[in-house]
């Protein structure tokens, strides 16, 4: 049946050690992914927290109340069997990073993305080995392809589990560099959020700020941040 919705059958949900981290069990019966893997998770914060979120179900389960579960399902069935295509479509956002695009005005714009996105620039190029060319406009234009393999190389040390929320990361804010600078703690992700949103503020500040893309920026924002809380429970 179609409209069928799974309700909650557990009296406990609970934290088992096991080979390869820590599992997640609903009475005697072990949390599987939604493609049958075992859900397992390399760090017991992380399991405690996956844990809290089925032990907070009542009634029926809802999955849009359990962003652990879902990152950590996400790891285990996509990030895991598919890790070089994930990186290479994440490594992509170097090439058009949004710290490397311009505004070619009005002037007071120009000179918050410069105060604000040349120290990210010079922190990639001086720490990471990856130095990136700003440009004014929208057309996009090469970066450097040592800089580009620099920036893949940190991205593919990471695990699956924190590649899971590194994509969120990337995708929220558009930026390969901001990403990085959250997972090394340069950054948090509500700072990354504002500077990805420094055009959009900009916009807002002119014209006024319309509710539905606020309501929309808040779910993402909210997402961004969520995704850092997994990041740090993976080690």
């Amino acid at each position: 049946m179609s409209g069928w919705k799974a309700k909650r059958f557990w009296a406990t949900a609970a934290v088992d050690p096991c080979e390869g981290g820590y599992a997640i069990r609903l009475d005697t019966s072990p949390v599987r992914t939604p493609a049958k893997a075992p859900l397992v998770v390399p760090t017991e914060g992380l399991a405690q927290a996956i844990a809290a979120e089925w032990e907070a179900q009542t009634g029926l389960v809802k999955p849009d109340t359990m962003p652990f579960t879902r990152a950590a399902n996400s790891a285990l069935d996509k990030v895991a069997p598919q890790r070089d295509e994930v990186i290479t479509l994440l490594a992509a956002y170097g090439e058009t990073d949004l710290l490397c695009y311009r505004a070619t005005g009005p002037q007071p714009l120009i000179d918050r993305q410069t105060a604000h996105w040349d120290p990210l620039l010079d922190w990639a190029a001086r720490d990471l080995g990856a130095p990136m060319q700003p440009v004014a406009g929208v057309m996009p234009e090469a970066q450097p392809p040592e800089s580009l393999g620099a920036l893949r190389a940190r991205m593919a040390s990471q695990t699956n589990f924190e590649l899971a929320a590194f994509y969120e990361f990337v995708a929220i804010t558009g930026s390969l560099v901001l990403a990085l600078a959250v997972s090394h703690r340069r950054i948090d992700a509500g700072t990354a959020w504002e500077l990805s949103r420094i055009d959009e503020t900009w916009q807002a500040e002119q014209w006024g700020r319309d509710d539905d893309a606020a309501a929309l920026d808040m779910l993402k924002k909210a997402a961004l941040l969520q995704a850092e809380r997994f990041y740090r429970l993976c080690a």
